[in-house]
């Protein structure tokens, strides 16, 4: 099941596409994001975009890879939409005129896999997040502010213990690391805790318990410990 979060993205294609049933218009709707349409070769110097920039922007290029790469330039020269994560759809037969050197944040191909359009939109956004600035780290929906030593999911407040923030401050900090219960018992109770690694165990289901999806890429490594998975 994906856990969908309401973003809006912003299509750059073919007029002529623009309605076609399975096409990113279509299925984005679909999956309930808030998107809107403009033409592959249209200005995208534009007041409204300036004001509300996309959260994503996908340019459906399909076989046109070279209007793809034109419209991806303009993008980046709008400074609002400079850092916007921008995904290439293309067909099959276009993909090997793709170069690693384009730019795009990732690519998509057509026909669309609609689950896994989603992730790649979500995993795109969440490369270009702020997760590694000083006082937030982002993952997803689930931000926690250090400064304020508050979490919140969606922009909604979620009440942890010391020792819970804690938990999650570090395996977010150090996501896609193994920690066996020792080392976190260590290193967030400190040396000196003498309590057992089943406090480890309790405190990780209070986090799944209380934030839910969001911390769906929080695993159990059988026999070892856990670890916060990097997307």
């Amino acid at each position: 099941m994906v856990h969908r979060v309401i973003v809006w993205i912003l299509v750059v294609g073919s007029e002529s596409g623009a309605d076609r049933e399975g096409g990113a218009l279509d299925v984005l709707q679909q999956l309930g994001c808030n998107v809107r349409a403009t033409e592959l070769w249209a200005s995208l110097d534009d007041e409204e975009l300036r004001r509300d920039p996309p959260t994503a922007v996908l340019i459906e290029a399909l076989d046109e890879v070279d209007a793809g790469r034109a419209a991806l330039l303009r993008l980046r020269a709008v400074a609002p939409l400079a850092e916007v994560p921008v995904l290439c759809a293309v067909t099959v037969n276009a993909l090997q005129r793709l170069d690693p050197g384009d730019g795009f944040d990732d690519f998509m191909l057509h026909p669309y896999v609609p689950a896994e359009l989603y992730q790649r939109i979500r995993r795109a956004e969440w490369q270009r997040s702020d997760f590694n600035a000083p006082e937030r780290l982002k993952m997803g929906a689930l931000c926690i502010d250090l400064a304020a030593h508050e979490v919140t999911v969606d922009g909604r407040p979620t009440q942890l213990t010391q020792q819970e923030f804690a938990l999650l401050r570090f395996l977010c900090g150090n996501r896609g690391r193994v920690f066996s219960r020792q080392q976190l018992l260590e290193r967030v109770w400190g040396v000196d805790y003498y309590g057992s690694s089943r406090t480890v165990d309790i405190h990780v289901r209070r986090l799944r318990m209380k934030l839910g999806a969001a911390v769906d890429n929080l695993e159990t490594v059988r026999g070892v410990g856990y670890k916060m998975r990097a997307p």
